[in-house]
């Protein structure tokens, strides 16, 4: 595919829907036990029925699978696992068959410590590739610096080779590339043409705004109680961040018809304002976190707190108003890194139906692109494996085996766990109610939450008031209706400790969305909204039959203006 001049205006990306993939657990061909690109194909029909626009693709290049395929080997090979590079290309016609879209995942804070790159970087001091990551000697016998490990331990391994340490902000085996460097970036640059030339479609780029670190890399702050420091400030959001995203875009992203979003971990709307801003040519969006850390005492996820639904209006209202004709918000409650929504901020029994299409029609309503996590649609929960031997992610075994350490007992980690860990997102999709729920053959690499013979794609489909056809509605509104992407954004009743409320304007059109977040019958006192509730038009709504100004548990009424 020619790279091609584009004005700022393609901006097909605003009325899409993507929905993401985790090649592991997504569909098994093979019967291997691990999902793969064959079983993709295999359901991209599914997708093309719920109405996705999108794919994203988690990465599926080669990698020894220290963090599950974060930790990348070589950019430009398909995991063994997952298939072959012919497999990968006939994937992608078949998705562009279905007039749909892909993404790919841009894994470029860090590669695998078997990447070539490290490999020889870590060989001699002076060898070509030593300044593509960040060696340091020691300091008085000790690390470089304090700095934690977002994995558990500190950021930096000794080599004895050199003696000197690399700094890793994930796993040891997922070194961090020094963006400093001009010939590692045109590399990158290089890499991302590959594929862009192939014909795939954008790029979801993994910590993006961790690319730029204060050269002098200092110690970070460190709490009390905690082990190490946090370096947060001098590699988030970091001195040349703006520069790197720039050159990017000019080198590569706008010679492409491309979407682009930025995972971006500490970034506050003001920074979306700049990163997002059409002007200035960096991203399309940015993924958040602040929303997803409304559940955890401040800086450690593991420490649960009860959910406040006031706390969760006021984030998002800021989100929505800050970017609102200025730059462009993604919207999202799970990905392969979260715990399923329904069981967060939901209620994954009794109202598990209910609660997963309310939560859905509240984030869909908002002005930004959503995207739909694998088994989201059908409203697939958390999972509860008794043993840490039944969990797969590196993240959640360091922090047992480190809390393990500090005194924590077994039943309180495993509460976080149940609670945050990352592999209740990565358990197989439920496809249907036969042997592990249709995903494998075999045996699958990870357990399959076993209310899969209730949750699956068939019963789905073959219930018109499911999950799925909620979403397929929703999806379907998104396209007809343009206040959805264009309108304005205004929060009512904000300090109601169960309702969610907001208003979409555009124009003479107006849509109000009122989302019970309770398990309970609650009353609409407010008069102006009430009057709506009485005169407006009913567009949707989770129950059969739409009441006045009581609404049931977890109930949610969409409204247009007649």
């Amino acid at each position: 595919m020619e790279g091609k001049t584009l004005s700022i205006n393609d901006e097909w990306w605003k009325k899409s829907v993507v929905y993401q993939i985790y090649p592991r657990s997504f569909m098994d061909s093979n019967g291997d036990g691990i999902g793969d690109i064959q079983g993709i194909i295999e359901k991209l029909d599914y997708l093309r029925l719920l109405g996705a626009d999108v794919i994203w693709l988690s990465p599926v290049y080669d990698s020894p699978n220290d963090d599950n395929g974060y930790d990348i080997r070589n950019y430009q090979a398909i995991m063994k696992e997952f298939g072959t590079m012919a497999d990968f290309d006939q994937m992608l016609t078949e998705v562009h068959n279905r007039g749909m879209k892909l993404v790919m995942d841009l894994v470029v804070n860090h590669t695998s410590d078997e990447h070539i790159w490290f490999v020889e970087s870590k060989k001699s001091k002076d060898n070509p590739y030593r300044d593509y990551y960040f060696w340091r000697k020691g300091k008085e016998g000790q690390e470089p610096n304090n700095w934690g490990s977002v994995f558990g331990g500190s950021a930096w391994q000794y080599d004895e080779t050199t003696d000197e340490y690399y700094l890793h902000l994930f796993s040891k085996k997922q070194p961090d590339l020094n963006w400093e460097n001009p010939k590692l970036r045109k590399e990158v640059y290089n890499m991302m043409k590959f594929w862009l030339d192939k014909g795939i479609d954008g790029f979801r780029m993994d910590v993006i705004n961790m690319i730029s670190k204060n050269p002098e890399l200092p110690d970070g702050d460190k709490r009390k109680g905690q082990l190490y420091g946090d370096g947060g400030r001098y590699f988030m959001n970091g001195p040349r961040i703006h520069e790197f995203l720039q050159e990017m875009n000019q080198e590569v992203l706008s010679k492409y018809p491309v979407m682009t979003v930025g995972e971006m971990p500490g970034a506050a709307p003001e920074d979306a304002v700049l990163y997002t801003d059409p002007e200035r040519k960096e991203v399309n969006m940015i993924f958040t976190f602040e929303h997803m850390d409304l559940d955890s005492a401040p800086g450690d996820k593991w420490n649960l707190k009860p959910f406040e639904l006031v706390e969760l209006k006021e984030n998002l209202a800021k989100w929505q108003t800050a970017l609102h004709n200025k730059g462009w918000n993604s919207l999202y409650w799970n990905n392969h890194d979260q715990p399923r929504i329904v069981s967060r901020f939901g209620d994954d029994d009794p109202y598990r139906v209910e609660s997963a299409k309310m939560l859905a029609a509240c984030l869909h309503f908002m002005q930004g692109t959503p995207y739909i996590y694998q088994g989201e649609e059908i409203g697939m929960t958390n999972v509860k494996f008794t043993s840490l031997d039944d969990y797969r992610d590196i993240e959640t075994i360091n922090m047992y085996n480190e809390r393990r350490a500090l005194g924590y007992s077994h039943e309180e980690i495993m509460n976080s766990i149940y609670g945050k860990g990352r592999d209740n997102a990565r358990t197989p999709m439920q496809w249907d109610s036969t042997d592990n729920a249709g995903f494998t053959t075999g045996t699958p690499w990870i357990k399959v939450n076993p209310r899969y013979k209730e949750i699956n794609a068939k019963a789905a489909l073959e219930d018109p008031s499911s999950i799925f056809y909620f979403y397929q509605k929703l999806i379907q509104l998104r396209k007809e209706m343009d206040i959805i992407t264009k309108g304005g954004f205004e929060l009512l009743l904000k300090d109601h400790s169960q309702l969610f409320v907001y208003e979409r304007k555009l124009y003479d059109e107006r849509l109000l969305v009122v989302c019970n977040f309770s398990g309970e019958e609650v009353v609409v006192e407010d008069e102006a909204v009430g009057t709506k509730l009485k005169n407006d038009h009913v567009l949707l709504g989770n129950y059969e039959t739409v009441g006045t100004n009581v609404l049931r548990p977890y109930e949610v009424i969409v409204l247009k203006n007649s």
